[in-house]
């Protein structure tokens, strides 16, 4: 198939993080909103080189002919279509970041330096500095006898070109990222006036080489790469938590894939810090805006009184669909529950767990995690459950790129209260959000399943959306006893007839179902389907969508992040249609509709369609089989695709375009979704309290 259809993951991925920076350029936000987008986007860069440049880098030197299989681009060809387009965003980054300064100043808050303070605010910083700040300050000297010092990821330091009488061009580093200062220095004198520490030790960073003549200084921060395959290099002699803590150590210490610098030092010194840091002159960005955002989130905290400057509170809603004064399980029994976050609260699951661990029927409680909480009540729960004499069975999966740490100490934990903890499959990570308890009442055995589309994490669950079903169909609850049975075993299920679950049977599965429709078209019918998705880069998915699309089945998509599929492709991709949104919440859920109408299949999953995720990870999808559910996720993607304030429609070319709401009115989904929830929980709040009026009235009748 031609290319013409596809786009380059990366520069699919590029394209993303452009929309969050649009959100930072929105005039229409609240300012402190903007402020977050833009620390946002740079986070966002930062893993994208750390992941994903790194990733290229090790494939050029490993085949630097080979080609990815959808523009047929060589990792060399990928890195500088990436850098080109690195480079205009942070154009557009540094012009952003300009307008949002001038804006804080309306507000009352200044970034300042030494070129606009008072000499009296002068002096006390330098009496400062002195007495507090270099006694504190390390240095090294780079000369033929100095070797070049150990940089770390994403820490800044101060660089100064140094020389004397005899010796030119040696260099001074000072690492300015200590926890010991505040990043934020407050302006004596001057209320709300603010400099940034690392250009305070920068001004008076020739105090420290006073035997030298500084002909030039800037700010530096190197990028490492983190892309470390931890199964590849796994260590028999170490258990797998133990390797795990030596990789998390190992990945601090990857080589640099790029530099960032703050001034201009001369073409001369970049060659050299190059030469050091075995970096190539292409991978140097050179920063108009701090080199690290962080701080504005001090910042907002300083303004939090003044609530125009943030998005207007939002709380999650009790759920209309448990009554918290009940057992939850017992709610379970009589139907599927739907939660969805953050618009409805992760409360009613936590109490699942927790009624679980106290409940003399369950037997067992098994559970996939991925990334928890750093106070998670999840495992406060499974905890319990383990102290009174339940089997917990954990799959804690270490391998969740920059949560080992959390999850290594999770695991402990675990292990110490009796849990049983496995830690996953080699060459596959577990990225289910998969949950089984087991209960037995006499010889009867019963199930409760819950399967979600985001992490077991009460802090992402207020930020994220997602999805949660719960279920006590005992169909379903075989079929997750026979997943947590091969992940004891260290395998994978080969077949399921109700849950998809990768890498065996999800790809095949979503084919089949896309082949579905296409049958449908054939014969004369309507084919439809409709995904929501963070990412789309899976080929044989692609290929099939494509199939479909010229057999004339109408096709759907809201994919916030990468899509390395192009719509409206005349002649191959003409009945698709996607868009993307990028709003207060992250758009983490992950939905799949085939069909329409009373016959339509529902899906919600843990997987994107990446290959990644269809065949090289454990993912699990849920059927919604409820008629009241799927009329709830009809609605969900129904709001979403009407939005015309956060969308943005995907072109032939692969660029988005911004939908406006012009004469219409303006629809916000997540806005919507939000509104939506406040009103079931109302309606719920009502019925529950006219139900306990009337038993109130009945139980003073019988009293009488």
């Amino acid at each position: 198939m031609e290319n013409k259809c596809f786009e380059n993951r990366e520069l699919s991925w590029l394209r993303f993080n452009e929309r969050v920076l649009e959100e930072a350029e929105d005039k229409r936000l609240p300012l402190c909103e903007r402020l977050t987008f833009l620390s946002i986007f740079q986070s966002n860069l930062d893993e994208f080189f750390m992941v994903r440049i790194g990733s290229l880098h090790d494939r050029m030197l490993l085949n630097k002919e080979s080609r990815e299989n959808k523009t047929n681009m060589t990792p060399g060809e990928q890195l500088d279509a990436a850098a080109a387009e690195i480079k205009r965003l942070c154009i557009r980054r540094d012009e952003a970041y300009k307008e949002l300064m001038k804006e804080l100043e309306g507000q009352g808050v200044t970034l300042v330096d030494f070129h606009n303070i008072s000499k009296e605010a002068e002096k006390q910083l330098s009496e400062m500095f002195k007495t507090e700040f270099m006694p504190l300050l390390s240095t090294f000297i780079i000369g033929k006898k100095q070797s070049f010092p150990f940089l770390k990821n994403k820490e800044i330091y101060a660089i100064a070109v140094l020389s004397t009488k005899t010796e030119k061009q040696k260099i001074g580093i000072i690492p300015c990222g200590s926890d010991v200062f505040p990043r934020l220095i407050p302006i004596p004198g001057a209320s709300g006036c603010y400099m940034l520490v690392e250009e305070l030790i920068l001004h008076y960073i020739p105090l420290f080489f006073k035997g030298y003549k500084v002909t030039g200084k800037t700010l530096a921060r190197i990028t490492r790469n983190a892309d470390i395959d931890a199964d590849r290099i796994y260590d028999e002699e170490l258990n797998y938590r133990e390797h795990m803590a030596e990789v998390v150590k190992l990945r601090q210490k990857l080589c640099p894939v790029r530099l960032e610098l703050s001034r201009d030092i001369g073409k001369d010194i970049i060659a050299i810090l190059c030469d050091l840091m075995k970096l190539d002159q292409k991978q140097v960005y050179r920063c108009n805006s701090p080199l690290d955002l962080s701080f504005f989130f001090k910042i907002e905290d300083s303004l939090r009184d003044r609530t125009e400057l943030f998005y207007p509170p939002y709380h999650p809603q009790k759920s209309s669909d448990f009554d918290e004064r009940r057992s939850i399980m017992s709610q379970i029994e009589k139907g599927d529950k739907l939660l969805h976050y953050p618009y409805q609260s992760i409360r009613p699951f936590l109490m699942l767990l927790s009624e679980a661990a106290h409940d003399p029927s369950v037997i067992s409680i098994k559970m996939t995690l991925y990334r928890l909480a750093r106070d998670s009540k999840v495992v406060e729960s499974l905890v319990e459950a383990a102290e009174n004499g339940k089997q917990v069975d954990v799959l804690v999966e270490l391998k969740a790129r920059f949560d080992e740490e959390n999850n290594i100490e999770w695991s402990r934990r675990l292990e110490r209260a009796g849990c049983h903890v496995i830690y996953g499959i080699e060459g596959l990570k577990v990225h289910s959000k998969l949950c089984l308890i087991v209960r037995k009442k006499g010889d009867e055995i019963s199930y409760i399943t819950q399967v979600g589309t985001g992490n077991y994490n009460e802090k992402t669950s207020r930020l994220y959306t997602d999805l949660s079903v719960m279920t006590a169909s005992e169909a379903i609850g075989k079929e997750a006893a026979e997943v947590f049975h091969a992940l004891t075993l260290g395998e994978t299920v080969e077949h399921t007839q109700q849950l998809l679950v990768a890498p065996n049977c999800l790809q095949n599965r979503i084919i089949a179902m896309i082949d579905g429709e296409i049958a449908k078209v054939k014969k004369g019918r309507e084919g439809y389907i409709r995904l929501k998705l963070n990412s789309l880069t899976d080929k044989d998915i692609m290929d099939k969508l494509v199939e479909a699309s010229c057999a004339g089945v109408k096709i759907q998509m809201i994919i916030r992040g990468i899509c390395c599929l192009k719509p409206g492709v005349k002649g191959y991709t003409e009945n698709i249609e996607i868009i993307s949104v990028v709003g207060r919440y992250l758009e983490h859920s992950r939905i799949y509709i085939f069909g329409k109408g009373r016959w339509a299949k529902y899906y919600i999953s843990s997987a994107d369609l990446m290959t990644r995720n269809t065949l090289r990870r454990v993912e699990v999808a849920v059927p919604i089989t409820d008629r009241a559910l799927k009329q709830r996720i009809d609605g969900i993607f129904s709001s979403i695709w009407s939005d015309n304030r956060q969308a943005r429609l995907c072109q032939p070319d692969g660029t988005y375009i911004r939908l406006m709401p012009g004469e219409e009115e303006t629809r916000c989904a997540q806005d919507i979704l939000y509104q939506d929830a406040v009103n079931m929980s109302k309606k719920s709040r009502k019925t529950t309290g006219r139900t306990a009026k009337k038993a109130a009235k009945k139980t003073a009748k019988k009293t009488e």
